[in-house]
């Protein structure tokens, strides 16, 4: 029988403060036995050995085991019982070559120590994590078997060591080829001796020991097998020095930004970011037309165009000249009314929950908010005044100064537009007479889109009858929501061109036309006079004291004169 030894890798402690496992001994010496026959014979010499060196101890009754238990959960006592070596099977398992016989042999048998008889709870399990030995009828036993059960002094046990992949290259598996060491009992050894613990003590029980006995016990000593589980404290420090520490990011993580508020469907910034890409994208565009327009009037063929049609037309022999202070009076009050009209309809159409409510006398079921209220009150007012308005353009012949009265007024308004749009502007007079492009533009404001917009307002007011089913089917609310707001941004649209139009050429003669009444037919005179400036601006001075006075505070005592007002 040839013995060996290997020295053993050493790895971290089994327990905090220990010494790294396994301890610095030599391998286990692993017994090769060549048959069944031959391990029973060795074992009984082992056994003879040890019985000859220590007295028998009585047999104790079994007890049951705690599979999976922990040596370091329950701390070792000494025994005065030993546990006899008890044999079972070993279970099988996969080959370790192809086309092999399952690993480990079915001759090998597992030897385990039975329980004292007065097992204590401290004592450590020689249960081992890397074969699992089945549960069932003992396996037979050698001949010399029972009179090595019958006189072991002391848990020495050994089972087939599961083989891994070699330590060297080339070499043989890893551990060498024998019996897995048995885990040796806590109790006096054969000479009265505590048995050792360590590699140490393991070493010291070798030399007193027989050869057989003394191999089982390195091999115990050296590996032990059982599962060691550290005891509840603190952690073991680490076997190295430590090079890489968690950052500021691993302890802390930052609170994620509050997400803008959204008007609409960008935020400010964004807002910001498309008007100003938009604006650079529009000037852009701008300049490209006016280039191409340029080009274009440059041409022969719009040399003569222009000089059939400059712009303008002759009125009829009757229109008047000049501009009356009443039309003065009305362009102001329509200026008023239009622009707090836009303010209030936007502000109904976003408005989510509104502070104050009318109702009627009459029907106090019938709940508007103030805004709405407002709206529709400044409604009645353009609209009366566009009644007067109108009236007073035709009796006094002021309506042929914007209502076309010759078919050239098209053509004329083609030339128009592409001399604005040259940036090369027409000279006209509208003392006189408006451009062909200016009079269709009040032509349409005047008689289309202002009734457009009294029509569909009225469809969604209070006032329309809600019982009327044949109206309500030949007139829907929903065609009159999707015609009025277009209206209304026809109105902002005609408002920001013409007041442009009236800075760019020539303000303080086009304010005193509009404001002051005063003009000439000379395009030249009244340059320099202030009148109709100062006037605007005390109109834009009332304008804006409106504008912020159109709140539920200053409304409600004036609502309060035509109906109900209350807070829901």
């Amino acid at each position: 029988m040839a013995t060996f030894g290997r020295s053993v890798r050493r790895g971290l402690p089994r327990r905090p403060g220990g010494e790294p496992w396994p301890a610095a001994a030599e391998a286990p010496v692993a017994i090769a036995p060549t048959d069944p026959a031959a391990e029973g014979v060795a074992e009984a010499a082992a056994t003879e050995s040890s019985t000859a060196a220590a007295p028998a101890a009585p047999p104790a009754p079994a007890a049951a085991a705690v599979p999976g238990a922990s040596v370091a959960s329950r701390p070792a006592e000494p025994r005065e019982v030993p546990r006899p070596a008890v044999a079972q099977r070993v279970r099988r398992g996969l080959p370790r070559v192809p086309g092999g016989e399952p690993w480990p042999a079915a001759s090998v048998l597992s030897t385990t120590p039975a329980p004292a008889a007065h097992p204590s709870p401290a004592a450590p399990l020689a249960a081992s994590p890397i074969a699992e030995v089945a549960s069932g009828p003992e396996a037979p036993r050698s001949e010399a078997t029972p009179a090595a059960a019958g006189a072991a002094p002391a848990a020495v046990g050994s089972h087939k060591l599961r083989r891994g992949l070699p330590r060297t290259a080339g070499g043989e598996p890893w551990p060498p080829e024998g019996f897995a060491p048995a885990t040796p009992a806590a109790g006096p050894t054969t000479e009265g001796r505590p048995a050792p613990a360590d590699a140490a003590g393991a070493a010291d029980a070798v030399t007193d020991a027989p050869p057989a006995a003394a191999a089982r016990v390195v091999s115990a000593s050296a590996a032990p097998l059982a599962p060691v589980v550290s005891a509840p404290g603190p952690r073991a420090p680490l076997p190295f020095r430590q090079t890489a520490f968690p950052g500021v990011a691993a302890r802390t993580r930052p609170e994620p930004k509050p997400e803008p508020p959204r008007y609409g469907p960008f935020t400010r910034a964004q807002w910001a970011g498309a008007a100003l890409v938009g604006g650079l994208a529009l000037l852009f565009a701008a300049a490209l037309l006016v280039l191409l327009v340029r080009w274009v009037l440059s041409l022969p063929a719009l040399h003569d165009f222009l000089s059939a049609y400059p712009g303008e037309y002759h009125l009829p022999a009757e229109a008047p000249v000049g501009l009356p202070a009443w039309l003065g009076w009305q362009h102001f009050l329509n200026t008023f009314f239009m622009l707090l009209i836009i303010r209030t309809g936007l502000q109904v159409r976003h408005q989510k929950r509104p502070s104050m409510f009318w109702s009627p006398r009459g029907n106090k079921m019938r709940k508007i908010s103030i805004a709405l209220w407002l709206h529709q009150s400044l409604d009645i007012l353009w609209v009366a005044n566009g009644v007067i308005f109108v009236v007073l353009l035709f009796a006094t012949g002021q309506w042929m100064r914007i209502v076309p009265t010759s078919w050239e007024v098209f053509p004329n308004a083609l030339s128009a537009a592409l001399q604005y749009v040259s940036l090369d502007w027409p000279t006209e007079n509208g003392w006189v007479n408006y451009n062909a492009l200016q009079q269709l533009a009040y032509f349409t404001t005047v008689f289309i889109a202002a009734p457009l917009a009294i029509v569909t307002g009225v469809r969604m007011s209070g006032i329309w009858p809600k019982n009327a089913t044949a109206l309500n089917r030949a007139y829907p609310v929903e065609w009159a929501r999707k015609v009025h707001f277009p209206v209304m941004l026809y109105f902002v649209v005609f408002i920001a061109i013409h007041v442009f139009l009236v800075f760019a050429t020539g303000a303080l003669r086009n304010l005193n036309h509009m404001y002051a009444a005063q003009g000439s037919v000379d395009p030249n005179a009244y340059a320099d006079n202030w009148t109709g400036f100062w006037l605007f601006v005390a109109s834009l001075v009332v304008i804006a004291v409106a504008w912020v006075a159109a709140r539920p505070l200053v409304l409600a005592p004036i609502a309060r004169l035509f109906g109900n007002v209350s807070g829901r």
